[in-house]
């Protein structure tokens, strides 16, 4: 099958077609019996006027690098969950250990410590 040449003509006129909203990228392509099903949309960013397909993004100074940022506080968070997972984990591991030592279920020792004691002072009772 041999390549079908369009001119740059019959570029532009399909690109301002669907510039000016009359039809979408699909339908020229179908109108005019045009094989690719990208080719229209590929005109349009090449020849158009920005308005469809090319993204311009305006950022500020601080923004530039702030993905970069956003990564590296997304991994330091992810190691400290890490950490508190192993410390949970030890603490775990060491209960039931000292309450193996002392012959004693681990949820006995819980429901003895779940109150434990009051820091603040009652209050003097006066006479």
């Amino acid at each position: 099958m041999a390549a079908i040449r369009y001119s740059k003509g019959f570029k532009l006129q399909l690109v301002r077609e669907v510039e000016e909203g009359r039809l979408c990228s699909d339908a020229v392509r179908r109108r005019y019996n045009i094989r690719g099903t990208d080719t229209v949309i590929r005109w349009v960013r090449q020849y158009g006027s920005g308005k469809y397909g090319k993204v311009i993004r305006v950022e500020k100074a601080d923004e530039v690098d702030e993905a970069g940022r956003l990564r590296k506080e997304l991994r330091r968070v992810k190691e400290a969950l890490a950490d508190a997972h192993v410390a949970l984990a030890l603490e775990q591991a060491f209960l039931e250990v000292a309450c193996e030592e002392l012959n004693q279920p681990v949820e006995v020792f819980k429901k003895k410590r779940a109150g434990g004691r009051r820091t603040r002072r009652s209050k003097p009772v006066l006479n």
